[in-house]
This record gives C-alpha cells, sequence and structure tokens, in this order.
C-alpha cells in the first residue's frame, strides 16, 4: 500500500511516500524550486517522491494532506468577528485568497497532482488530518517507542497551539490542547519580529542571540505578556500583539511595554537591551516547556516523550527536558515544523488502513538518519561538473578520505555533498559544509566569508557516538542536532580577568574551549551524533580526521548562503562552491580545489 502525504500552501511545502507503514522518500519543495520556505504546491518534490518509489499516482492507494483548511477557515472568520471591527485590511487581503483557493483545496490538490504528468488520481482517495495530530504521527509513528507522551507546540495549527496526547501501538491519541490566540510559537515569533528578524525564519536567530544577554526581563514578560500557570497552561494578553487581525506581529502597546519599536523599523545594529530580550524570551520558553512535560508526564506516567511542532525546533530547551526530566528518553521528529507534517498524515492513513508497525527497540527510530531525499550518481554528477567546465580529481574512497581531513587540519573549508539529502531543516553530514572545530577562526571564516550571515550564529559539532561523552555533558544518541549540550568542564578554556569584564559581543572571539568554533558563548553545543549505520561516509571522514588531529569532532553547518535553501543536487552545490570563499568541493568521489577552478 502506497500513500503520499503533503503539506502545502502556508510555508515549508513537502512530499513524502510511505509504503506499508516505511518511509519511502520525502523532500521539502524549496530544494527543487530554491524558494526559500516555498509554501505552493510541492509539484517537484512529489514528482521526487513517485519517482524514488517507482509508481505513479494511478498506483497511490490515499493521497493524504496534513491540515483540515475547513477548520482554519472558521478559526479566522470567528476571530476578525471577535476583534470587528479591527483588521478589516487584513481580512480582505485574506478572504479572495480564502473564496476562490483553500476552500475548495481538495480539488485544488487533485488538479495539481494531476498536472504532474505522473499518471492520475481522483477526488475518492483525498483525505485531510488535523494539523496536530499529523504532527503527533510524525513523532511517535518513527519514534524508537511502543508507546510514549506527545508533545507537539508550535503557532498554530487549525485553532490548537500546543497539544498533549499519547502514543501506544498503532494508536496515536490527543487528550487536551491549548487554543488560538494563546500560543508559544506566537509569542517567540512576536519577539522574532520586534527584535527585527523574519517570522517562521529568524527563531533560530533569536536563539543562538540569547547567550549573548542576560533575563533582565523576564519577569516583565510573566507579567505583562503571559500569565504561565504551574501546570504549564497559559494564558498570551492579546492587546500587546497585533497577529490575530493586523499585517505584523507585535503592536504601539508592546513597543511602549519595551520603550522602543521594533529594531526593523527603528534600523538600529544589534546592542545588549536586544540580547537581553532573547534571553528572556529563551527563558520563559523553556520555563513554559518544562511545566508542560512535567504535567504531561504526571498524566500519561510514560518514560518516553515524543516532539514536534515548530516549538521543538529550540534545542536548547529539549537539552533541559532532555538533563531535567521528568522523561527518561526523547525523540524529536527531524523535520518538527510544517514539513513533517507531510509525513505525519501518510503514516496516519498507512496504519489506519492496517500497516503494521514493527517492534521498537527504544533506540533505534524508523527515520533513516532524515536522509530521504534525492540522490545522485557519479554519471549525473560528472555531466553537471562538466556543463560548468569544473575541474576536478576523482579520487577513491582509500584516499578520499585522509585527502579531505588534511584539508580541514589546515583550516579548509569544505562543501561535502553526499548521497540522498536530508529531510528537515537541519543538515546531518549530506548536505553540510566543514571545517575544523580546533580553528578560533572557524566561526567568523564560516559565518562572514561563506555562509554570510550574522556574526553572532554559532555552529554545530558532528562528533564520534562513542566519543560524546568526552567532549560534552551527554551520553545519549543526537543523530538530528536538535539537543544541546554544555562543553565538559575540563574541555573548557579558563578566561582572563580582562575577557571576563566583557559583555555581548564582545565576547564573541574570545576562545571558550578546545573546540572554539563549536562552543558557544555560555560553554554549550547543539549537537549531531554520527553513526556508521546511518551515514557510514561522514563517520568515515571523521574517523579519518580523528586519526589525524586526535579530535573526533566536525564543525558541520548547512550546505547554503544566507536566505537560500540547503543544495539539492551537484549544480546547487557547485554554484554555492563558487559564490563563497569555500577551498574544497566534494561531491561524491569528485574533488574539487577553488585555487584550480
Amino acid at each position: 500500500m502506497h500513500v503520499l502525504g503533503i503539506s502545502a500552501f502556508y510555508h515549508d511545502s513537502a512530499a513524502v511516500l510511505v509504503k506499508d507503514g516505511d518511509i519511502v522518500a520525502a523532500a521539502q519543495e524549496e530544494r527543487f524550486s530554491r524558494v526559500k520556505h516555498d509554501h505552493g504546491f510541492p509539484a517537484d518534490a512529489v514528482r521526487y517522491c513517485l519517482d524514488e518509489g517507482g509508481v505513479t499516482l494511478d498506483q497511490v492507494d490515499w493521497i493524504g494532506f496534513y491540515d483540515k483548511p475547513i477548520l482554519t477557515f472558521d478559526r479566522l472568520i470567528e476571530t476578525y468577528a471577535a476583534f470587528s471591527p479591527k483588521g478589516f485590511t487584513s481580512f480582505a487581503r485574506a478572504m479572495p485568497v480564502w473564496l476562490k483557493e483553500k476552500l475548495l483545496q481538495k480539488s485544488l490538490l487533485i488538479k495539481s497532482l494531476n498536472a504532474l504528468d505522473r499518471g492520475e488520481t481522483k477526488g475518492g482517495r483525498v483525505l485531510f488530518d488535523y494539523h496536530h495530530h499529523s504532527h503527533a504521527a510524525s513523532c511517535f509513528y518513527p519514534s524508537p517507542f511502543d508507546e510514549s507522551a506527545i508533545l507537539i507546540m508550535d503557532g498554530v495549527g487549525e485553532w490548537a497551539t500546543t497539544s498533549m496526547g499519547k502514543g501506544a501501538g498503532n494508536d496515536v491519541t490527543l487528550l487536551k490542547e491549548i487554543r488560538f490566540p494563546h500560543s508559544l510559537g506566537l509569542l517567540y515569533s512576536a519577539f522574532t519580529y520586534y527584535l527585527g528578524f523574519e517570522v517562521n525564519e529568524g527563531e533560530y536567530k533569536v536563539m543562538g542571540l540569547a547567550p549573548y544577554g542576560e533575563p533582565r526581563y523576564t519577569q516583565k514578560i510573566l507579567d505583562s505578556l503571559i500569565d504561565l500557570k504551574p501546570d504549564g497552561s497559559f494564558h498570551l494578553d492579546v492587546d500587546y500583539f497585533d497577529y490575530c487581525t493586523g499585517l505584523t506581529m507585535t503592536n504601539d502597546r508592546f513597543d511602549a511595554l519595551f520603550g522602543r519599536p521594533n529594531r526593523f523599523a527603528d534600523g538600529r545594529s544589534i546592542d545588549q537591551y536586544d540580547m537581553d530580550l532573547a534571553r528572556s524570551l529563551q527563558a520563559v520558553t523553556e520555563e513554559a516547556v518544562m511545566r508542560i512535560a512535567r504535567t504531561l508526564h504526571a498524566e500519561t506516567g510514560s518514560r518516553n516523550l515524543c516532539l514536534a511542532g515548530g516549538v521543538a525546533l529550540n534545542c536548547v530547551a529539549n537539552g533541559r527536558i532532555l538533563r531535567e526530566g521528568p522523561f527518561e528518553n526523547i525523540f524529536i521528529q527531524p523535520a518538527a515544523g510544517d514539513a513533517g507534517g507531510a509525513l505525519g498524515v501518510a503514516l496516519t492513513i498507512a496504519h489506519a488502513e492496517g500497516a503494521a508497525r514493527p517492534a521498537a527497540n527504544g533506540t533505534r527510530d524508523r527515520m533513516n538518519g532524515a536522509y530521504l531525499g534525492p540522490e545522485y550518481d557519479a554519471a549525473e554528477i560528472r555531466v553537471a561538473l562538466d556543463r560548468y567546465h569544473a575541474r576536478y580529481d576523482v579520487v577513491p574512497d582509500d584516499l578520499l578520505y585522509d585527502r579531505v581531513a588534511k584539508a580541514l587540519a589546515q583550516e579548509k573549508v569544505v562543501g561535502w555533498f553526499q548521497g540522498r539529502m536530508e529531510f528537515g531543516p537541519r543538515a546531518l553530514g549530506n548536505r553540510s559544509i566543514l571545517g575544523d572545530p580546533r580553528s578560533p577562526r572557524m566561526q567568523r571564516t564560516l559565518n562572514m566569508k561563506i555562509k554570510f550571515r550574522e556574526s553572532f550564529r554559532p555552529f554545530a559539532p558532528a562528533v564520534l557516538r562513542e566519543e560524546i561523552s568526552n567532549w560534552f555533558e551527554m551520553d545519549c544518541d543526537s543523530p538530528y542536532m536538535l539537543l544541546v549540550a554544555p562543553v565538559r568542564e575540563e574541555r573548557r578554556r579558563t578566561m582572563t580577568d580582562e575577557e571576563r569584564t566583557l559583555t555581548g559581543l564582545a565576547l564573541l572571539n574570545v576562545p571558550r574551549s578546545d573546540v572554539p568554533a563549536i562552543t558557544h558563548v555560555d560553554y554549550s553545543a547543539r549537537i549531531q551524533t554520527v553513526h556508521a549505520d546511518s551515514n557510514p561516509r561522514f563517520r568515515h571522514l571523521i574517523e579519518a580526521f580523528h586519526r589525524l588531529t586526535g579530535c573526533p569532532i566536525l564543525v558541520n553547518t548547512s550546505f547554503n548562503i544566507r536566505d537560500e535553501p540547503i543544495v539539492c543536487s551537484p549544480q546547487d552545490a557547485y554554484r554555492c562552491f563558487m559564490g563563497t570563499e569555500m577551498d574544497m568541493l566534494v561531491c561524491g568521489n569528485f574533488v574539487l580545489e577553488k585555487s584550480a577552478q
């Protein structure tokens, strides 16, 4: 039985193909269209999934959509009515789109699918799931657990913004929810907007900025913006926000509370006040997440927790859950945002139609390392590189890893393009840019000369699984770069008296540990553990670097530049390589030195 899952029309459109409950293929549309967070119908992603599975639409038994548009429309109408006459401009803009397209989404989906030249489908095969149920299914069904508590937190899906539930065997049940407009995700996005970053994109930046500040405004947020109860339930004061009916996230009252307009309108550079606000927001978010997790544990009695939804990408909060409990084991869906909803609805249908879920072993998940996207063989890579008249060496495996490891040890920056593309927002060693974590210059080099992004943003370590506890205060699998842990005390560098007086971004260039390129200013790191069974090529490279340097870690960041999606094809990789100050590109066994181009 084949099930095609689709998420589309909001942000991060994606397609997933599931066969008898196993994930065959998954990809986001942005990787093909090259439009960041592409929200359109995922035509190329669907084509890829069907081709990878060797099926046409005629052979697909069911098509699932991750959301119920009619309920979202109901929320919009009720919200506009509640705030009327405020928000008329926003209402006037939204209604034509809804009346022409979104209320007729089933027919739009069928029309779009049948235009792909991949066979034909009919309306009786198209099913819709609740947004948060799709998220819940996306994290429980691929998890390594036979039973688990489930926590979903995001901006909003139909009405729900936070959902708590339980998974057992083939069943996923949502038990309770917090409803719009009260949303941790929207609270975080409101501050993202206020701090001058793009909503649905800049939340990572706020999380990265937070350690440079102090939580001076935590109480002000709790007193004025969010009423957070001991059990984790909460209520926002919507008088400070504009997202219910307006075209922005915050309003003049929000500006007055914090004493100045949002940074984008003000045109100012990031200062200590912004850093302190980011830290205060992160503190509130973590406290809310911890209270909800404790309540969910008490109500379900489960040792295990599965997480999804956009807030589950807050790896600092995830790290606190792991360190402080009360759950013993956690699994976070690597495509935790809306793209993962396509996977959830496909798995929901598959299991409802009788697909058997294999017995879980408690450690190994079913995401195949998230390596679910397109792969390019040597012939395809050669054709792509020859089209650009690129100069390359073809290096066999027995020489490849040592050659690349030597380049990395010389502080060269390497684009590493291998195997199947990752599904989700993280590059996990197949569409990655790599560097030497021991270099005190590497973070600045990567941010300013390769990624063209803000200097304060940290980079993640990819570490051999068996070495993690020797370098970090953590000893569990973290294959999807979704957990933050401190660097071990003995790896840290003692700051001088002069360095201790520094604040804010002045701390940026102070080495914090033996691996300064991946150690954030608070001595934390967002960790990826690398395993032989899921990514042997990436592991061989880190092993070669370990033999050469004694360090079992590489800097791993996504293979893209600011405001562009992660690369998908060899052509994308070559263009990114040539458009930056990257030193080496490795596509399969093809090695390109920048100096030779």
